[in-house]
């Protein structure tokens, strides 16, 4: 079978395809053919070598989400998962097999089950949007205090979410989640085409961030204050979130695009009883993951999570032979997802 590995940390040129043998599903895996491999900014900085660990040993495959069909099964697997279509997720967390090949052995219960009602190409390239953002969106959205622990029609019902960034993967998610909860959805983002984007997502409203009095704007369609900030660039949003926050509001921080510093007025925020949360997704809990993944698969089969132009998250197809050009692309801040076609799409869409 064909497999993108790299042997040591640096820039998408250690990127190469090789030939290997297709693994064995053992006790308790299945063995996954994969359609599509999504690229997220964690890849490459693994890929670098400045993002969490993925493997120890000197060849690695890279990227930690995908798609595919449960081709086999191993021992202690129901054997009617056989041809399943499903959303891998956390595939190189720790190991050396990621999802840029093209047969893959994960945990049976890291390949979650995609609805069969969905078309197959739409389906597949919808699975490998999701793992890393739509997991942490809905951990940014699962931890205020007296929340919901999970995500349903009507659990975020009276809130207002702030998505920093909307038009980013996990911005995306993070409003198309919270839409499906039943939240109010405010967005920042840079400029008009991102607003359309965000407002193609589910956003009911959006704020550009560069202009002056973005705070106001908000307050203006959230007079109460916001319950939940999900932010992407803590460092450079701190004046905004902190100055729309409700009392026992929570920024949640998933990244550091603004840089790796933030500066806080603390007695204001202790008399709101303001909560600050960092997220990342890989040393959350084992329970909260397996609850994304069901409400993640949940909102999937409602129709609450979708992807494509029309959904806020343009899709950007690369084969497997130039996953270098798709790591690249995610390196250099493609707006969008950027999938790798392993198999190449029926439809090519």
């Amino acid at each position: 079978m064909r497999a993108v590995v790299y042997t040591g940390h640096g820039g998408p040129d250690v990127l190469r395809l090789v030939e290997r043998e297709t693994p064995v599903p053992g006790p308790g895996e299945v063995l996954v053919r994969v359609h599509r491999s999504g690229v997220n900014p964690t890849d490459w900085k693994a890929r670098r070598g400045s993002g969490p660990a993925s493997g120890s040993t000197p060849e690695q495959v890279p990227n930690q989400d995908g798609a595919g069909v449960v081709d086999a099964v191993g021992d202690g697997v129901d054997p009617a998962r056989v041809g399943e279509r499903v959303w891998l997720w956390e595939a190189a967390w720790r190991r050396t097999d990621g999802t840029a090949q093209e047969f893959l052995t994960v945990p049976d219960r890291q390949a979650a089950t995609l609805p069969r009602t969905l078309d197959p190409d739409t389906g597949l390239n919808l699975g490998a949007c999701l793992g890393i953002p739509a997991m942490t969106a809905h951990r940014c959205l699962t931890v205020r205090e007296g929340g919901p622990s999970q995500l349903a029609p009507g659990a975020l019902a009276g809130r207002t979410v702030l998505v920093a960034g909307g038009a980013g993967a996990v911005g995306n998610a993070a409003i198309q989640l919270a839409r499906w909860a039943g939240a109010q959805v405010v967005a920042t983002v840079s400029g008009p085409e991102k607003s359309r984007l965000a407002t193609a997502a589910g956003a009911h409203h959006t704020v550009t961030y560069r202009e002056d009095g973005a705070a106001d704007r908000i307050r203006a369609v959230a007079p109460d204050g916001v319950d939940i900030v999900v932010d992407v660039a803590l460092g450079t949003n701190v004046a905004i979130d902190s100055a729309v926050l409700a009392p026992g509001g929570v920024i949640c921080a998933y990244a550091t695009d603004g840089g790796g510093e933030a500066t806080f007025a603390i007695r204001d925020l202790m008399f709101r009883n303001i909560r600050l949360q960092f997220v990342l997704v890989y040393t959350v809990p084992d329970a909260a993951k397996l609850q994304a993944v069901r409400d993640i698969t949940a909102a999937v089969s409602d129709g609450g999570l979708r992807c494509g132009e029309d959904a806020g998250l343009p899709l950007h197809h690369f084969p497997l032979e130039r996953a270098a050009d798709a790591h690249a692309a995610v390196e250099a801040g493609a707006v969008g997802k950027v999938l790798i076609d392993v198999v190449a799409p029926a439809t090519g869409g």
